[in-house]
């Protein structure tokens, strides 16, 4: 039994070297933390760890892949970003095949607080030109993306997974991965609320509260979020009229400001965002944070409602 997404990625990659024997996995001295170590056990020989240097980890798998093989990097979402620049103009500007999976993202390194908790990721990666970012739900979602996304040659990939908190998201819907294509998992037309990662759940359980109140929601899984869909994000805004993104991620730069950017061109609607504002903290759990910024089925709920009642009166005046 796969017990995080971490162990899901480790897992995949140790399967797949059978398959793609071009295939390399390298890591900045947190190959046991990422999982990447689990390659390593079957394929040592394709295995590299370059010790805690972040910037030249990028630059030595912008290497491989200029010499033809097929690198996956696995670091700390948060370290990754100390690499910004090298994966911006190595692997960015040269569009080199590079897959950069960033663990630990979110608040899911909540006992090492702000410092570790990288909120700020999507937003840097995703400005980055030839840059993927793509974000699973859960370890279902890994097991159906993260193969796809090592076998496609097409350019570099931002992978975002959390840690160890790992709640079983999207086990019951039937979808095959798809770059670029984002997932209705629950059908509405009152309201869309769109996210991605585990915080997904909180929206989930917010459709099934709100279903009893009347509302009637659609739910979207938007794993990818560059490149992003935007012929399903403009078709829920012309149902639904209202959309809310719930994210585990600053509000600046995140999935809210990818969403707006299609739909304020697209078709027009109102919009909220639910996120975090500022750095994390240290907690015993992941859940505790979530409490604390808000990131809950109760505040979604509550902002649904808040939402559905502003449209309401202004409809009358």
């Amino acid at each position: 039994m796969i017990e995080s997404v971490r162990d899901a990625v480790g897992m995949v990659l140790s399967e797949l070297g059978s398959e793609l024997d071009d295939l390399v996995v390298v890591t900045a001295d947190v190959g046991r933390a990422t999982r990447a170590y689990m390659f390593s056990r079957r394929y040592p020989s394709r295995y590299f760890n370059v010790g805690i240097a972040e910037q030249h980890l990028v630059n030595f798998a912008a290497g491989l892949a200029a010499a033809g093989a097929r690198p996956v990097v696995c670091a700390f979402s948060m370290f990754l970003m100390r690499a910004w620049e090298q994966i911006r103009n190595t692997v960015g500007r040269m569009n080199l095949n590079v897959k950069i999976v960033g663990t630990h993202a979110g608040f899911s390194d909540y006992a090492d607080g702000s410092s570790h908790q990288s909120l700020e990721d999507i937003a840097l990666m995703r400005t980055i030109h030839n840059m993927s970012v793509v974000v699973p739900a859960d370890v279902k979602d890994v097991l159906r993306s993260l193969p796809a996304i090592v076998k496609d040659v097409r350019g570099p990939v931002y992978y975002r997974v959390g840690r160890d908190y790992t709640p079983s998201i999207t086990d019951n819907y039937d979808y095959e991965y798809e770059f670029g294509r984002a997932y209705v998992l629950e059908e509405g037309y009152d309201i869309a609320i769109i996210s991605a990662g585990p915080v997904l759940l909180e929206s989930l359980i917010a459709a099934k509260e709100l279903k009893k109140l009347g509302v009637s929601t659609t739910v979207v899984n938007l794993i990818n979020i560059k490149p992003i869909d935007e012929v399903l994000l403009e078709s829920i805004a012309r149902r639904c009229g209202r959309i809310i993104t719930v994210e585990e991620h600053t509000i600046y730069g995140g999935i809210g400001s990818a969403v707006a950017e299609v739909v304020i061109q697209k078709y027009p609607v109102p919009m909220k965002f639910i996120g975090v504002v500022g750095y994390g903290r240290s907690a015993k759990n992941v859940k505790e944070l979530w409490d604390y910024y808000g990131l809950r089925s109760e505040v979604i709920v509550k902002t649904v409602l808040e939402l559905l009642k502003l449209d309401v009166d202004s409809d009358r005046t």
